[in-house]
């Protein structure tokens, strides 16, 4: 269990560091964003988080503000999937993800 959450933590953190850089290279690059490789590269990689909030989203809400809510839902979803690791780990940290971890979590007192 705790190695399917790591999983899904790595991917979420990927989706929104993908994100992060594509606002990143936007802002430089505004007027020419649509030719730069590395901001295209960062769509295709942000892309299925952000046409499945578009999925959710009701209509009236602008395309424009499509990847600041898809960034805020992988930050709830991260967080989310972060206390669910450290709750997997502390309920059994034999568990192979759960070693490095270990430091985290505190012990009760003897």
């Amino acid at each position: 269990m705790a190695l399917t959450l790591v999983i899904i933590k790595a991917i979420l953190e990927i989706a929104a560091l993908a994100l992060i850089g594509q606002f990143l290279v936007g802002i430089f690059a505004w007027g020419r964003r649509g030719e730069n490789v590395i901001y295209k590269l960062f769509q295709v990689i942000a892309s299925p988080f952000t046409r499945l909030v578009r999925l959710v989203t009701p209509k009236f809400v602008v395309d424009q503000h499509i990847p600041l809510a898809t960034f805020l839902l992988l930050g709830f979803a991260w967080l989310f999937v972060l206390f669910e690791l450290r709750a997997t780990c502390v309920a059994n940290p034999a568990q192979r993800s759960c070693p490095p971890l270990e430091q985290t979590i505190p012990t009760a007192p003897r």
